[in-house]
């Protein structure tokens, strides 16, 4: 922690309910609140909004003038760290992976910041503002003001604003079958966030996969010719890959063996250190899903609750495993082998 927080005996994830994305609202819950909530005539603007609602990407696209589209998003979440200005450069890097997710660059952000300002210092908070400004600065991205309100819970994220080209762009509805799936960060940060919650221990690894853009992965993706992807975050690994293969009519195939985790994540989840919203995301998925011969262990590992994590994506990323495929749809959207 950092020398204001030792000092005060403040421990940030102490003061939330829950931490990061694991907080997202369950996946089922949320796609029956946003059902339907489309303008009464899509088709008055369906040239311009190329993104949408529809199928969940991670971020809306909007056709401009000049061969170009606005990408724009937003992404804000209570504690995942104890450390403020690490909680700020990780809140800051899983808002700008929206954009990355749908092969965008982000072009400016505005703070969302909600605090408790009679209960913990403000001086905090400046850390967890200047975690964020230095991690967009490393994007290239521009900070100009946001908003603030008085909370009992602290919260921080942003909105961003980025371009894309508009012929290519990265889709969650892309997906064919006979692509591979590639994965650009291990798994596991759900579980060590949950342990370091629990007990204050501290996991440098976890705090180094989630404060790596995923500027680089999109570049990557998109040079490779992919067009078909969308970033792990809150559904884990098992919620947004059953997004995807629902959005694209395929059935995903997860070789099991493959998928790579960061060190000590399997002793996390022996040890009982599993989210409510990491059982909630293989509670959503199961009637979906073909475990085959996986225990319980690794199904929590799979759908792990993940926050700023990599991304998912239906095609070769070079230096990054291939974790699976794509088939023609079956009996089930998910399939471990």
């Amino acid at each position: 922690m950092t020398e204001t927080t030792e000092r005060a005996g403040i421990r940030l994830t102490q003061q939330a309910h829950g931490g990061g994305c694991a907080c997202k609202i369950p996946p089922g819950e949320l796609e029956s609140i946003v059902a339907g909530l489309v303008a009464p005539d899509p088709s008055a603007y369906a040239h311009e909004l190329i993104i949408g609602l529809d199928d969940g990407d991670d971020a809306a696209v909007v056709r401009i003038e000049g061969g170009r589209a606005v990408v724009a998003t937003a992404d804000f979440f209570t504690p995942v760290v104890d450390d403020p200005y690490d909680w700020g450069r990780i809140a800051a890097t899983n808002a700008l992976s929206d954009v990355y997710a749908v092969g965008g660059e982000p072009v400016v952000a505005v703070n969302l910041l909600g605090w408790p300002r009679e209960t913990l210092s403000m001086d905090l908070a400046r850390e967890v503002l200047r975690g964020g400004l230095d991690v967009a600065r490393a994007a290239g991205c521009h900070v100009a003001g946001g908003h603030s309100v008085d909370d009992p819970e602290p919260k921080y994220g942003m909105a961003v604003t980025g371009l894309a080209d508009p012929d290519r762009l990265l889709r969650i509805d892309a997906g064919r079958a006979g692509m591979p799936i590639s994965l650009t960060k291990p798994l596991g940060v759900g579980v060590l966030n949950t342990r370091h919650k629990a007990t204050g221990e501290v996991f440098p690894q976890a705090i180094e996969v989630m404060t790596t853009l995923n500027r680089d992965a999109s570049r990557a993706t998109l040079a490779a010719g992919a067009g078909c992807a969308t970033d792990v975050t809150g559904f884990g690994l098992l919620g947004h890959l059953y997004k995807l293969a629902r959005a694209s009519g395929v059935t995903a195939v997860v070789d099991v063996a493959a998928v790579p985790y960061l060190e000590g994540a399997r002793q996390a989840v022996r040890d009982g250190y599993v989210s409510g919203g990491t059982r909630r995301n293989l509670d959503w998925v199961h009637p979906h899903l073909d475990p085959g011969r996986y225990a319980e262990e690794d199904l929590l590992l799979l759908a792990d609750a993940q926050t700023s994590g990599g991304l998912l994506v239906a095609g070769e990323v070079p230096g990054a495993p291939i974790v699976g495929e794509l088939v023609p749809a079956g009996a089930a959207a998910i399939r471990l082998a």
